[in-house]
């Protein structure tokens, strides 16, 4: 073990002790003597960002690594050793003596399978209950969780469940056989802050009632300063530090601690917006917007020939966003946040309502003119590795915008694209890469390129930085500030992240089922919000200490 950082010892004895792991795939080594330990009703977390380990050491625990891995050092729980267990005596400890939730419940319930089913089937495997007896439990571990009617939805297939609905299952199946020990592999990583705050609180929950050991793995240092009583921080396949939460987010020792806690949103000060807000004709124009989708039909519907129903994404909004702000987009999943956005980049009609470009109303646009609109206005999307094309390398990404609307021949527009790789801050060399062989960051640059290659007026960022690590999220944000003032644009920057908008936007718009419930100056709005949902969304942060006051500091400079 790395002498710099001694495991801590918990002063009750360990539940779970790693000691001196390594793994490695061949010649590629993804732990290197790694070292820390949990007591029996500890919650500890684990902090770094992909790739530095954090989920190799946890599924070494559980006896998750595939054939291939080479491990080596000691994982104890308890007093046994797991990693002389063979598969046979591991189906006896998964579940029964260990539990673990992923971070996409999606992705590991069986779609096929009634949720209710997935639950008691550990209950009749490890416990010998009888199925009527495990469906029971396993209506009453819905109800432990938290999801309503849990009878009802016992019956539910997964697909029929929200996102937090169905993490909420998956940690019910993980305890349903009472385990000591708890894995939580960023459990909340892609929910809205208010769901990710409820499956927090029924963590400490759980802890409290059941004595339960967490291991909790998360980027977001924010959450684990909320819940656990010890954090280590990992970077490269090591442990670079470790200690009692107060010191490592007040008091960090190393360069890479320090560096987390700095990248944490709302703690760095940026300065984005280049123009005079209030002095002009806004840019951007929203008017009695309403857009809606059709209801899917069941087979009942069907058979009785009834008009398919409509759903309101947006309701009658209006918003304006003057030349070189910054305007927040903010609310949880569902709220019409990414409907505006493409809305405005017109690829959904409104069912009313007026979107204006310098005050031209751009629903009867066609042709040359929209054109036009769409090289004035352009957008960056959630997740780059869906928004990039899997066969082209990112010179051809980023260049094929420029070709294809007359802007410059093949070989000129190639020069111009890789200037905007020096724009967007990328080696040249990576310009011959398929998105496969870039990071999600490096993707994400290639995104903003391709964006800015047609020289547009309005960038919309669409949860750009939502799946991102909080260093690269950090560096995305202060890109966009730059070019936001090299390039003269304005950002209409859309989050379910109330700690980004903070740090970056001037003014911010709260999204609620389709309508506008509060707007203002984001300092006003976030710090001292009116409404009832504005304050719950705000009180659902997870703020390092010090956050605060740089929230206020941030708007107060903007």
């Amino acid at each position: 073990m790395n002498s710099a950082v001694k495991a801590l010892v918990p002063a009750t004895g360990p539940l779970l002790q790693i000691d001196g792991v390594s793994v490695s795939f061949g010649s590629a080594q993804v732990l290197k003597d790694v070292s820390f330990q949990i007591a029996a009703g500890e919650i500890v977390g684990i902090a770094g960002e992909s790739g530095s380990g954090k989920s190799t050491i946890c599924r070494s625990a559980m006896g998750l690594l595939p054939s291939t891995a080479e491990v080596s050092g000691s994982i104890r729980l308890g007093e046994r050793s797991l990693l002389t267990l063979g598969e046979a005596e591991w189906s006896g400890i998964r579940g029964r003596e260990m539990g673990m939730i992923f971070q996409n419940p999606a992705s590991h319930l069986d779609p096929l399978r009634r949720v209710g089913s997935q639950i008691a089937q550990p209950m009749i495997r490890h416990l010998g209950l009888s199925r009527k007896e495990a469906m029971e439990r396993a209506v009453a571990l819905l109800d432990d969780v938290g999801i309503r009617e849990p009878a009802m939805r016992a019956k539910s297939y997964p697909h029929e469940l929200s996102g937090g609905m169905k993490q909420r299952v998956m940690i019910a199946a993980a305890i349903s056989c009472a385990p000591k020990l708890l894995i939580a592999d960023e459990p909340t990583t892609a929910l809205d802050v208010t769901v990710q705050a409820k499956i927090l609180e029924l963590l400490k929950d759980l802890n409290a009632r059941r004595g339960l050991g967490i291991v909790l793995i998360s980027h977001d240092l924010g959450v684990l300063a909320d819940i656990c009583s010890r954090i280590v921080i990992m970077r490269q396949g090591e442990i670079v530090e470790q200690g009692q939460t107060a010191q490592i987010v007040e008091d960090p020792r190393h360069p890479y601690t320090q560096l987390l806690v700095n990248s944490q949103p709302g703690r760095k000060k940026l300065r984005s917006g280049w123009g005079k807000p209030g002095v002009q004709e806004p840019l951007l124009q929203v008017d009695g917007l309403t857009v809606s989708f059709p209801v899917k039909r069941n087979i009942l519907d069907m058979l009785r020939n009834r008009t398919p129903g409509r759903f309101k994404a947006l309701d009658g909004i209006g918003l304006a966003v003057q030349a070189g702000e910054t305007v927040g987009i903010v609310g949880e999943s569902g709220s019409g946040k990414s409907t505006l956005a493409r809305t405005i980049i017109r690829q959904n009609t409104p069912a009313a309502g007026t979107v204006r470009l310098d005050g031209r109303d751009i629903g009867g646009l066609s042709g040359a003119e929209l054109s036009a609109y769409r090289r004035n206005v352009q957008m960056v999307f959630q997740n780059p590795y869906d928004s990039l094309n899997p066969r082209m390398t990112a010179i051809e990404t980023i260049a094929e915008p420029i070709w294809r609307h007359g802007l410059a021949d093949r070989r000129t527009a190639g020069e111009e694209a890789a200037r905007l790789l020096d724009m967007v801050e990328l080696p040249r060399a990576l310009g011959e890469r398929k998105p496969r062989q870039l990071s999600g960051g490096q993707c994400q640059r290639v995104g903003i390129a391709r964006a800015l290659a047609l020289k547009p007026r309005l960038l919309i960022a669409d949860e750009i930085t939502s799946a991102l690590d909080v260093t690269t999220q950090a560096q995305i944000l202060e890109l966009l500030a730059r070019l936001q003032r090299e390039r003269e644009l304005t950002l209409l920057y859309i989050s379910h992240d109330l700690s980004v908008v903070s740090s970056f936007c001037q003014r911010v718009y709260v999204f609620r089922n389709g309508r506008i419930v509060e707007t203002g100056a984001a300092q006003e709005v976030l710090t001292r919000p009116r409404e009832a949902y504005t304050q719950e969304l705000v009180a659902s942060l997870h703020r390092l200490p010090g956050g605060s006051a740089a929230m206020a500091e941030t708007q107060a400079g903007a």
